[in-house]
């Protein structure tokens, strides 16, 4: 989700946007590894991130699960570094370091004064190829991924409820399956099955190494060289291509679960930036998320919270860097006295108007204000510039394509929004879910709602 800010003045001069972002040193070493540096001085800090071209979506059927219980095992120790020193270093020196585990990629990150820079790198290298996968460590770490699974997802209704519409949403794409594994995968998951997972991904020429800081490019490049350059590459297996197949009508489920609240999710079937024949689509679909859930002004907030009132919360998602195809999604949750037919009326009529109605040439401004805001105040975390450009590279896009998104936005015309409106928020590429809530138990507190979907993190 973008954070929509509102800054008119960034249309008038877009050009000035492209002059605030510092150029971008890609170098390949000898064994494939590839190395993105972007120089930032603003502090005398660094961010370090390793991006693996695999996750949730690469997995198969009884071993889903695997990418995040590897992720997992990845602080587990080396020959030279035994269990925990990983992490013990990093703080020694003063620095914060974690992983996620995303449908398209595994990544790890470290933030560390710019002069311990070759520590994280010496620590990377090191279990990129050396990790020490034995079995009293993953049975204890086995049993903290099945606890993770339990809070995070199964005694949340919300979570359990978006994994349920994800696997009927999707018929035959990989992002079916859950990030965190279906539960019966998880539980059978192998210290064999790990073995096997990190031997077949875990190599330089499936990696992005991503440096963003107070760093001189040239001295990065020389001291990934020298940890990272010795590491042998792998045989990786062509990835074949695993398209969603044609969805021949409107699907529909009711989840009851004990819960607090009701809730909506629907979801249209859309290709992002990486998989349409049309790159205008993906961006005309950003800017029709905009128009929708771009800040207070925006529709919905702006019509079913505050107008209509019938809705106590609703938003609008759509992944633009995705290595597949992906939902247009939106969400919500019914005011007082209303009920889930009731915002699903609403927000099914706010589709229509994108559909047939024309923006308006002062909205369409104000919205793309609003998500271009939205990427320039994202360019002043290190660690989210270090983001961009790992998630595009991983997914296959590259990270140029973080330089096009201010022009490609500009470039959205209303008829454009229109037209992708029509072509692809209509009903037989809808799914609908609802959440029912059951009676809490007696005496039981209401379970916390986190967000649902997304990473997961270590």
């Amino acid at each position: 989700m973008f954070l929509r800010g509102l800054r008119l003045i960034l249309l008038a001069s877009p050009l000035s946007l492209h002059a605030s972002e510092p150029a971008v040193h890609e170098f390949l070493l000898d064994n494939g590894l590839k190395l993105l540096v972007q120089e930032d001085h603003r502090a005398p800090a660094v961010v370090s991130q390793v991006w693996y071209k695999v996750g949730a979506s690469y997995e198969h059927g009884g071993i889903t699960g695997v990418s995040h219980m590897l992720e997992h095992m990845m602080f587990k120790g080396t020959e030279k570094h035994p269990p925990g020193e990983f992490s013990r270093i990093i703080a020694a020196n003063g620095g914060r370091e974690n992983a996620f585990t995303g449908q398209d990629y595994t990544a790890y990150f470290q933030t560390l004064e710019k002069t311990r820079l070759p520590i994280s790198f010496e620590l990377e290298a090191d279990r990129m190829r050396n990790l020490k996968l034995i079995e009293p460590e993953f049975a204890k770490e086995h049993q903290v991924v099945l606890e993770e699974r339990r809070l995070r997802t199964d005694d949340q209704p919300r979570a359990k409820m978006q994994e349920h519409f994800d696997s009927v949403a999707y018929s035959n794409s990989p992002y079916k399956n859950p990030v965190i594994g279906w539960p019966d995968d998880v539980a059978g998951l192998t210290l064999a099955d790990l073995k096997k997972w990190y031997t077949l991904w875990y190599a330089p020429n499936n990696a992005t190494l991503v440096v963003v800081g107070d760093v001189n490019p040239d001295e990065v490049y020389k001291q990934a060289k020298k940890f990272f350059g010795p590491l042998k590459r792998s045989d990786l297996p062509p990835i074949k291509a695993r398209g969603e197949v044609e969805q021949l009508g409107p699907r529909r489920m009711t989840i009851k679960l004990p819960a607090k609240l009701p809730y909506l999710v629907m979801g249209y079937k859309t290709p992002a930036l990486k998989t349409t024949s049309d790159e205008a689509e993906a961006y005309a679909l950003e800017v029709a998320a905009g128009v929708l859930d771009g800040g207070n002004s925006a529709r919905l907030p702006s019509r079913l919270v505050r107008g209509q009132q019938v809705a106590a919360s609703a938003g609008a998602s759509y992944d633009l860097y995705s290595r597949l195809g992906n939902l247009f999604a939106l969400e919500g949750t019914p005011a007082q006295g209303k009920t889930l037919a009731d915002l699903e009326k609403s927000l099914s009529e706010e589709i229509r108007r994108l559909r047939d109605e024309p923006i308006s040439a002062e909205e369409l401004q104000r919205v793309k204000a609003q998500v271009l805001a939205s990427h320039v105040y994202q360019l002043d975390s290190m660690f989210y510039q270090a983001m961009q450009l790992g998630t595009t590279e991983t997914v296959g896009l590259g990270w140029r394509k973080v330089r096009e998104y201010v022009d490609k936005v500009n470039a959205v015309t209303a008829d454009r929004v229109q037209t992708i409106a029509r072509k692809y928020l209509i009903d037989d590429r809808l799914t609908v879910a609802h959440l029912e809530p059951l009676p809490l138990p007696e005496g039981a507190p209401a379970p916390e709602e986190r967000p649902t979907g997304g990473d997961h993190v270590r």
